[in-house]
C-alpha cells in the first residue's frame, strides 16, 4: 500500500473500532443496569439494547447514496453528530424511553456503508480487498473490547459513564475524519463497494443471497438476545458480581478465536465451505439448547458460551466472504447493503423478542426458542449450493467503450474469468475470478486496448 492508502485505512479502521466499541459496550451491561430506569420491563430493556439496530439497518443505505452528492466527509460527520447527540440523550436520560431514544438516535448516525465507499475513493483495485478485510477485522477487535470493557467502565461510573464515553469517542471520530482521514480528489462510485438502487430486485430474488441474509439476520438476533439474559445469569444464578464478568467474556472470546482458525482454514483451503458452515449451525443450535437446560453452575454457562462463541465468530468470518464468492459481477457492494441491513435488524428483533420472551415466558424460554430458530435455519441452509471460489474483480477502461457485448466476450475468453459486466458510469469492468487460474497479463491487455 501507499502511504496515503495505509493511512486511509488505518484512520477508517479507527473510526469503525471507535463507534462500534460505542454501541456494543452496552451489550453486557444494560441488562443489569436498564431496570434501575423509570418504567423499565424486561420487553423495554431488550428494546433499548437493540434500537440502534432499526435506525442503522434503515438508514445506512440512504446515507451511502447521498454520500455521493454531498461528499463523504459532510455525510460521516453529520452521521457522528448524530451518535453523539444520541449518547448524551442516553446518558442524561431518567427513563427507559429517553434510554431507547438515545440508542435509536446512535444508530441514526448510519455511516458504515459511506465509510467503506471513501475507503474505496482512497484505496486502489489491488489494495481494496486488503483495506476492507481490516476494516472488519477491527470491527471484530472492538466486540471483543466492548465485552471486557463494558463491565469494567459500568462498574466504575454506572451505565450513564458509558453513554458519556461514547459521547466522547464520536468527537474523536470528527477529529479524525476532519485531521486524519485523507481527503479523495475525486468522489467515484464503486460498485464493489456501494449499493446502486438498480440493482436491489436483482440481489433480493437471489435464492443463494436470500440464505445468507435471513442467516445473519438469525445471527444477531440470537447474540443481541442472549445478551438480554447472560449478564443476568451471572449475576443471579452464579453469583457473579457484574464488574467481574469480563473474566467470563475474555477467556471464552479469545478461545473461541483460537478454536475458529482451524475451521476457516479447512473451508478455505479445502474448499469445504458448505460443510463447514453448516457445522457452524449445528454447533450454534447445539449451544443454545445447551444453555436453555444448563445453565445453574459457572462451568455449563462457560461451556456453553464457549460453543456459541465459537460458532458465532466463525459464522461472523464465513458470512461476509460467501456473500462476496456469490454475488453477480458488479452487484458486490448492493450484496454487502442488503447483507448489513439484514444483520442490523436482527440486532432489533433480538433485543425486542429476547426482552419479551424472557418477561412472559422465563430465562430459559430466551435460548430454546433461538435454538429452535436455529434449526430452521440449518434447514433453509442445508439446500444451499457449494459456494464457487470466486472473487469480485474491477478493471478500469483505458478508454470508454460502446460495445459493451464484444468487450465481455473477450472478457470471457480469458482463462479464470467467470462473469463480466461493463458499467460504463465508471468506464470499468467489474469480474467474478477464479484466482488459481486468472491470466492476469492476459486480462490487463484485453483492459489496456478495451476499444
Amino acid at each position: 500500500m501507499s502511504p496515503i492508502e495505509l493511512r486511509a485505512t488505518l484512520s477508517l479502521a479507527g473510526l469503525f473500532s471507535l463507534r462500534m466499541l460505542g454501541l456494543f459496550m452496552i451489550l453486557p451491561v444494560f441488562a443489569i443496569y436498564g431496570t434501575e430506569f423509570d418504567g423499565a420491563t424486561a420487553l423495554l430493556v431488550g428494546v433499548a439494547i437493540g434500537a440502534y439496530g432499526l435506525t442503522q439497518s434503515v438508514l445506512q443505505i440512504p446515507f451511502g447514496l447521498l454520500s455521493d452528492r454531498l461528499g463523504r466527509k459532510p455525510i460521516i460527520i453529520a452521521g457522528l453528530i448524530l451518535f453523539c447527540i444520541g449518547s448524551v440523550v442516553a446518558a442524561t436520560a431518567d427513563s427507559i424511553y429517553g434510554v431507547i431514544a438515545g440508542r435509536a438516535l446512535q444508530g441514526a448516525g448510519a455511516i458504515a456503508s459511506t465509510l467503506m465507499a471513501l475507503l474505496s475513493d482512497l484505496t486502489s483495485d489491488e489494495n481494496r480487498t486488503k483495506a476492507m478485510a481490516s476494516v472488519g477485522a477491527s470491527i471484530g477487535v472492538s466486540f471483543s473490547i466492548a465485552l471486557v470493557v463494558g463491565p469494567v467502565l459500568a462498574a466504575i461510573s454506572g451505565v450513564a459513564g458509558i453513554f458519556w464515553l461514547t459521547a466522547v469517542l464520536a468527537v474523536v471520530g470528527i477529529a479524525v475524519t476532519l485531521f486524519v482521514v485523507p481527503t479523495p480528489a475525486v468522489v467515484q462510485s464503486h460498485r464493489d463497494s456501494r449499493p446502486v438502487l438498480g440493482q436491489f430486485w436483482e440481489v433480493a430474488r437471489s435464492p443463494e443471497l436470500l440464505r445468507l441474509n435471513v442467516g445473519v439476520f438469525l445471527l444477531h438476533l440470537f447474540m443481541t438476545a442472549c445478551f438480554v439474559v447472560v449478564p443476568l445469569l451471572l449475576l443471579n444464578t452464579i453469583g457473579m458480581q457484574h464488574e467481574n464478568h469480563w473474566q467470563v467474556y475474555l477467556p471464552i472470546l479469545l478461545g473461541s478465536f483460537i478454536a475458529m482458525v482451524p475451521l476457516m482454514i479447512i473451508a478455505e483451503s479445502k474448499r469445504k465451505i458448505r460443510q463447514v458452515f453448516l457445522f457452524a449451525i449445528a454447533m450454534l443450535a447445539l449451544s443454545l439448547g445447551m444453555l436453555s437446560l444448563w445453565h445453574s453452575t459457572l462451568f455449563s454457562l462457560c461451556v456453553g458460551l464457549f460453543v456459541f462463541f465459537w460458532a458465532f465468530n466463525l459464522l461472523e468470518a464465513m458470512l461476509p466472504s460467501m456473500v462476496s464468492k456469490i454475488a453477480p459481477a458488479g452487484s458486490k457492494g448492493t450484496s454487502m447493503g442488503a447483507y448489513s441491513s439484514s444483520q442490523f435488524l436482527g440486532a432489533f428483533f433480538g433485543g425486542l423478542c429476547g426482552g419479551f420472551v424472557y418477561g412472559q415466558i422465563g430465562l430459559s424460554s430466551v435460548f430454546l426458542i433461538c435454538s429452535v430458530l436455529a434449526l430452521v435455519w440449518f434447514m433453509i441452509a442445508f439446500g444451499m449450493k457449494q459456494p464457487r471460489f470466486l472473487h469480485s474483480y474491477r478493471v478500469g477502461l483505458k478508454e470508454p467503450c460502446t460495445d459493451h457485448a464484444e468487450l465481455i466476450r473477450r472478457f470471457l475468453g480469458v482463462e479464470g474469468v467467470e462473469e463480466a459486466i461493463i458499467a460504463s458510469d465508471e468506464n470499468a469492468a467489474y469480474l467474478k475470478v477464479d484466482k488459481n487460474c486468472l491470466d492476469d497479463g492476459h486480462l490487463r491487455r484485453i483492459s489496456d486496448a478495451a476499444c
